[in-house]
C-alpha cells in the first residue's frame, strides 16, 4: 500500500460533514436571533454613546432609549435614593420595567458599583454589570467587568486649596464633581459639577452655612468618561457571550462560570494553585464543559508549587 493512501468511509465523511454543517447553523442561527429587532437600553445618563454602536454592529439589532425612563426611580450613587435591590436584581427590574414600557421584547441594562477591589485592598474598583433580556427566546445573559481604572474618591473638605486638590486628583473638569454639605446630609445636593467658578461658588455657600463641604466624584456615566470606558468594555464582553453558543441547545451565551485549580507541578507532580481547567456553562439549558489547560500547559513551574517552594 502506497506511503500516501488512506482509509476512506463514506459514512464518516457524511458524519463529519452533517457536524460542520450543524456548527455552521448554530452559528448562523446566533447571528440571525436578534437581527433587525429594536432593543431599549434603559438608561437616563446616555450609555447608548457606547452600548449602542457595539450591539447594533455586531449583532444588527436597532437600538432606542426612552427619554422619560427614570432609573434614579432603582436609587442612585449619592443615596438620597437607596438602591434596595442587589446589582443584578437592580438592574433587571431596570432592564424589564423598560422593556414593559416601550412594549419591546429585547432590552439591556447596566448597574454599576464602586468601592475597594476585592482583592487589591485600598485600591478604589469600578464593577460595571450589564444584563441582556431576550423575551421572545427567554434568554438573559449577565456579564460583570471589574476595572481598577477609576476615579471614585470622596472627602470632606474645608478650605478652596483642598478642594482644589481634590478636583486635580479626580480629573475634573472632563469628570463632573458633586458638592453637599456631609455624607449624610442631603438637604443640599449639587451634581454635574463641571466648571470651576460653579465649584468654588457652590463650595463657598456650603461652607457659610455647614462650614465645610462634603466632595465627591460624579460617578454618572454622562459625567464620567472613564466609566463609560468601562461601560463600553462590558458591552463587548457582552457581545462576545452572546457569539457563544452552547453546543447542546445552540443558545447564546455558553460562557465561562468557574475555573478549577490543580494544575500539576513539573518537578514534584503535587497540584498547585494554577488553573488546571475551566468550566463553560449554558444559562439557558444548563450544560456543563470542562476545558482542561486553558492556557497551554499541562505542567507548572515548581516555583509556583507550595511543596517545592514554600
Amino acid at each position: 500500500m502506497s506511503k500516501y493512501s488512506c482509509n476512506f468511509s463514506p459514512d464518516r465523511l457524511l458524519l463529519d460533514a452533517r457536524k460542520c454543517l450543524d456548527q455552521k447553523e448554530a452559528r448562523l442561527s446566533a447571528s440571525v436571533m436578534f437581527q433587525n429587532r429594536k432593543l431599549i437600553i434603559a438608561t437616563k445618563h446616555q450609555k447608548e454613546r457606547v452600548i449602542a454602536p457595539i450591539l447594533e454592529r455586531e449583532l444588527g439589532v436597532r437600538c432606542f432609549t426612552d427619554k422619560s425612563f427614570d432609573t434614579d426611580l432603582l436609587g442612585t450613587f449619592t443615596g438620597e435614593i437607596e438602591r434596595k435591590l442587589d446589582p443584578v436584581s437592580t438592574a433587571r427590574e431596570k432592564c424589564l420595567w423598560a422593556m414593559r414600557l416601550t412594549n419591546c421584547d429585547l432590552g439591556v441594562a447596566s448597574e454599576g458599583s464602586f468601592g475597594p477591589h476585592p482583592s487589591l485592598f485600598f485600591v478604589p474598583a469600578d464593577e460595571e454589570l450589564l444584563i441582556f433580556i431576550d423575551l421572545k427566546n427567554n434568554l438573559e445573559i449577565i456579564v460583570r467587568e471589574l476595572s481598577v481604572d477609576t476615579n471614585f474618591d470622596v472627602k470632606v473638605v474645608t478650605t478652596a486649596d483642598e478642594l482644589t486638590e481634590f478636583a486635580e486628583s479626580a480629573g475634573f473638569p472632563s469628570h463632573a464633581l458633586i458638592l453637599r454639605p456631609s455624607k449624610n446630609d442631603y438637604s443640599v445636593v449639587v451634581k454635574g459639577i463641571s466648571s470651576r467658578e460653579r465649584l468654588l461658588t457652590t463650595f463657598q455657600q456650603l461652607c457659610d452655612s455647614f462650614d465645610a463641604a462634603y466632595v465627591e466624584t460624579d460617578m454618572r456615566a454622562l459625567y464620567n468618561p472613564t466609566r463609560m470606558k468601562v461601560i463600553e468594555t462590558a458591552a463587548s464582553s457582552l457581545v462576545s457571550k452572546l457569539k457563544s453558543t452552547c453546543p447542546a441547545c445552540q443558545m447564546p451565551g455558553f460562557a465561562i462560570t468557574s475555573a478549577t485549580r490543580g494544575l500539576e507541578c513539573s518537578l514534584c507532580g503535587a497540584p498547585t494553585h494554577s488553573t488546571r481547567s475551566y468550566i463553560y456553562a449554558c444559562s439557558h439549558c444548563g450544560f456543563e464543559k470542562e476545558a482542561l489547560y486553558p492556557h497551554n500547559k499541562t505542567t507548572e513551574d515548581p516555583m509556583y508549587c507550595d511543596y517545592c517552594n514554600p
